[in-house]
């Protein structure tokens, strides 16, 4: 009878183990998702902040040209109009 006891003794602590086991590598491969979540995040920050920054730059330097040419237009209807 006490060999049954200890059989069964002993597969709970086997079972037990085995959860704290499974639940701590459970935890580890969230955490290492978390991780990866998070580097993925701030990496898309980061290059949606270099595509802002150069859709400015080309803003500016589009509607630079665009005055440059309309006061080029400008200049030459104020011409044809003293001819």
């Amino acid at each position: 009878m006490v060999e049954v006891w200890a059989a069964i003794a002993g597969a709970t602590v086997g079972a037990g183990a085995l959860a704290v086991k499974s639940a701590n590598r459970e935890s580890l491969q969230g955490r290492d998702s978390l991780v990866r979540l998070t580097s993925a995040v701030d990496n898309l920050s980061s290059q949606l902040d270099l595509l802002r920054r150069e859709q400015t730059a080309l803003h500016a330097e589009l509607f630079g040209r665009l005055s440059d040419v309309e006061r080029s237009v400008a200049r030459l209807e104020g011409i044809q109009d003293r001819n």
